[in-house]
């Protein structure tokens, strides 16, 4: 009776599954739809340039297997539409070749260039059949004022135009990467975006510029309260003020303040169309934007509604980092060893009754990943009959005898001080002796 006057103490459990879909990824139920919101938004991928910069090193048969399994991850969907490449050493320029190859035979994301925006550096690009190339176009003072000579604002300009001439003249659209654009003044972006602009406009549509705003120090903040140059939404409204459109526009940001994601929402939120970062976010210091999680967030926003990226397919990349002796951080979201295991035993008996309570989406189905639990001395019995039954396939009352025998030999291992976890495969022979029924595996 008292349920029925009071709807907060309903007989029914409520999931809220319009907002955690059971087969899709946990979904944006907007109370309002941002206005500013781009109506498509993606990705490109700076893997073979910044997670190189940052320490990840690649041989021409490692950067193309990272080419060919981010296009499978791609597939249809759109979701990663550009990779750009170094081009000053050999292996570098082979690794481009071969990424055009396949490019031209179908294969779905681009290869462009990164260059500064220099005109030696475009020399070096005229002649490799790239359409579109980055240009480091440095922003803050705390690069005009001490990079250049002469120092400033108006030297560095100076360079930057001349550089993008030359690449409009050979027919390559150019993507000035504004470098450190949160600690830049926002007058001297918009006077350099127009004067671009101002310089391309006789090309026309097809070499059209873009910019790229580029967090380099991972100093930019999500919230439009906070005052210029650190606020990533401001940033933003001031371009599209200025006429940029959302996919004239594109956002780099790293990590090091622990806020990449956040700002790439937060500027997709204003109006950028396109997030660049790396696939399990390696790059410099403490890397790029990671790919996975930004498209899992477009992805709950209403993009790629009809085709979706596999994200499955990067479990590959996974195991070829580990292979590369550059492995993914075991705790590291999504795709680390230990994102989707439990060592609490509260934590494992939630699992067995119902493995939602623990689970942020269909992990097993949407990343091809299982759930699982490593065996401490938190973990109980409930820890041993979640093990069994992914492994085995049987159920086991936590009231059986064998299972009792089980715990106490695990429970022996940390009396006698053991520190580390025990994992299925030590366990298994004790589970097949002490539950002859079960055969381990």
């Amino acid at each position: 009776m008292a349920s029925e006057q009071n709807p907060g103490m309903s007989e029914s459990p409520e999931y809220f599954l319009e907002s955690f879909p059971r087969d899709d990824f946990p979904v944006y139920l907007w109370e309002s739809r941002p206005a500013s919101l781009p109506s498509a938004a993606w990705t490109t991928e700076t893997t073979h340039r910044d997670g190189q910069q940052g320490g990840l090193p690649l041989t021409v048969e490692q950067g193309l297997r990272v080419y060919e399994i981010l296009c499978r991850f791609t597939g249809a969907s759109g979701a990663i539409r550009q990779a750009e490449f170094f081009v000053y050493r050999s292996e570098d320029r082979a690794a481009l070749e071969g990424a055009m190859e396949r490019y031209r035979s179908g294969s779905p994301i681009e290869p462009t260039t990164w260059i500064r925006a220099a005109a030696k550096d475009v020399e070096l690009i005229v002649r490799l059949g790239v359409r579109e190339t980055g240009m480091l176009a440095s922003a803050s003072d705390y690069h005009t004022f001490h990079k250049f000579k002469p120092a400033g604002r108006n030297a560095a300009t100076q360079q930057y135009l001349q550089a993008v001439k030359l690449a409009l003249d050979a027919g390559i659209r150019p993507r000035l990467h504004l470098e450190d654009a949160t600690r830049a003044p926002m007058e001297f972006m918009l006077h350099f975006v127009d004067a671009v602009r101002e310089l391309a406009e006789p090309f026309g549509k097809e070499l059209r510029p873009k910019f790229r705003v580029c967090d380099t120090m991972g100093l930019g903040l999500p919230y439009e309260e906070v005052a210029l140059p650190r606020s990533v939404p401001r940033i933003f409204r001031a371009l599209r003020a200025a006429g940029l459109e959302p996919e004239d526009l594109e956002f780099h940001p790293h990590n090091d303040t622990g806020l990449v994601v956040a700002n790439c929402l937060a500027a997709v939120r204003e109006g950028c169309a396109v997030i660049n970062g790396t696939a399990l976010g390696k790059g410099e210091r403490t890397g790029n934007a990671p790919l996975e999680a930004v498209l899992l967030h477009l992805v709950g926003m209403g993009y790629f509604g009809e085709r979706r990226p596999d994200f499955t397919a990067l479990n590959e990349l996974v195991e070829l980092y580990a292979e590369m002796g550059e492995p993914v951080p075991p705790k590291y979201p999504l795709y680390g060893r230990d994102a989707h295991r439990t060592r609490a035993g509260i934590h494992a008996d939630g699992l067995n009754k119902f493995w939602w309570m623990y689970a942020p989406f269909n992990v097993p189905q949407l990343l091809g990943r299982p759930l699982e639990v490593s065996l401490t001395k938190e973990s109980g019995l409930a820890g041993i009959v979640f093990l069994i039954r992914q492994r085995l396939n049987v159920e086991v009352a936590k009231d059986d005898p064998g299972l009792q025998a089980v715990h106490d030999w695990v429970s022996a291992q940390f009396d006698s001080g053991r520190q580390t976890s025990i994992e299925w495969e030590e366990v298994a022979p004790v589970v097949a002796e002490h539950l002859s029924r079960i055969q381990a595996r």
